[in-house]
């Protein structure tokens, strides 16, 4: 293992009861900037609440149904039915049957299912398939209707949070409040503050341009389609940006979403890829850590560093820097195979949104080519795309980024 030449490491996370914030010590986040309005804020929050008092008769689009049994008619006096969508585990925002016969409802959805429950993609998803997600998304204006609101039951949030067998050496971070309020102000400071930068600064890790909405959609606090609407409705001044927004809220999710359930080995690489990186898989690397090392940030190379900490201390990387981390991960361990489950445990644990396919498919486009091509053939990448410092400089102020999440003292 090279020696450790470590420009940065790991704040050591420390136990959080459940129910206690945890202390400014264990955690490390600046809040987001406060910046003017064009409308008060809770303007959402207030437009949502008075949605739920309209008495208003929901539709209900039979094309987004598949049977998967026999059993298509429901008979009377039936106890209750199982109505699973994946994988938002969602109900509030989407569309479901209106039965009086319905007692028992766990919704999990998506736009993954809403497209597949039409069977418009009924097939495994290549990366020349990309066209064809972007494509049904857009030519199925049906899908995006007005949803109904249900109410929600009472629950004892203490009795069901130490009931929970969770890794309490991860503590939580500050900057996000969970529930679907604290999903709903984000959303809303998304439309009003950061989506006119979204289309020019979203690969800026210096830029507060992104929605930071993925840990309420991965957790189900807010739905994927009642995110797409609200942007669509109210961000129209935004121009480029809602399109470009949407391209990745639904397409590109869509597309991951896609990949990993027709895919019953997604998690291998694709023939070209496994070729490349076996052809290459005795290469030298010039420098070699373990998962330890990897996790306390200790490398040489200080934006990795860098990355790593804000995704231990905030429990989300910038989207740009995942794909520049994913890479020196498989640059650095001693197989593919190791670096994939390095990338995947890391990912799952500090990752707010992980555990999900978004991220699965993003360690997977990194390390092993999935939705990728082939690139100019190069040491220990093969003909997976590289990328490296130099790169980064050329996007935006890497010193910067450097300074706020890779201190002298942690």
């Amino acid at each position: 293992v090279a020696a450790n030449r470590a420009n940065c490491s790991k704040r050591k996370a420390t136990s959080a009861p459940a129910g206690k914030k945890p202390t400014a010590k264990q955690q490390k986040l600046v809040p987001l900037k406060e910046e003017k309005k064009e409308r008060a804020g809770g303007w959402l929050q207030e437009k949502l609440k008075q949605r739920r008092t309209e008495k208003k008769e929901m539709k209900f689009n039979k094309k987004r149904l598949r049977f998967v049994s026999d059993t298509e008619k429901i008979k009377q006096g039936s106890e209750g039915v199982l109505y699973w969508m994946s994988r938002d585990h969602r109900v509030q925002g989407e569309h479901t049957p209106s039965s009086k016969t319905i007692r028992h409802l766990v919704c999990l959805n998506s736009f993954l299912v809403l497209l597949k429950l039409q069977d418009v993609i009924d097939m495994p998803i290549s990366g020349s398939s990309l066209l064809n997600v972007r494509l049904k998304a857009q030519n199925f204006p049906h899908f995006f209707l007005s949803s109904p609101f249900f109410t929600s039951q009472p629950v004892d949030w203490d009795k069901t949070l130490v009931s929970l067998q969770v890794d309490r050496t991860v503590g939580e971070p500050e900057w996000a409040t969970p529930g679907t309020k604290g999903g709903i102000a984000m959303l809303e400071s998304f439309i009003d503050v950061r989506l006119k930068l979204f289309d020019t600064k979203r690969n800026d890790p210096n830029a507060d341009a992104l929605s930071h909405l993925s840990p309420w959609i991965r957790f189900g606090h807010l739905s994927a389609q009642r995110v797409a609407l609200q942007v669509q409705h109210s961000g129209k001044k935004a121009g480029q940006s809602v399109s470009s927004f949407i391209e990745e809220l639904v397409v590109r999710r869509e597309l991951t979403d896609n990949f990993c359930f027709y895919n019953k080995k997604y998690d291998s690489a694709s023939e070209w890829a496994q070729k490349t990186l076996e052809v290459h898989a005795e290469d030298n690397r010039p420098y070699l850590y373990t998962r330890q090392q990897l996790e306390e940030a200790k490398t040489h190379d200080k934006l990795w560093n860098a990355a790593q900490y804000q995704m231990v201390s905030e429990g989300k990387m910038h989207g740009f820097l995942r794909m520049y981390w994913a890479k020196k991960i498989l640059e650095w361990t001693s197989s593919p195979k190791e670096a994939l489950s390095i990338a995947l445990y890391l990912n799952d644990r500090y990752e707010l949104d992980g555990q999900d396919p978004n991220g699965f498919v993003g360690c997977m486009w990194s390390i092993c080519g999935i939705h990728d091509q082939g690139w100019r053939e190069r040491a220990v990448f093969g003909k997976i795309r590289y990328m490296n410092y130099k790169g980064c400089t050329r996007k935006f102020d890497v010193a910067q980024f450097e300074r706020k999440y890779c201190p002298k003292k942690l």
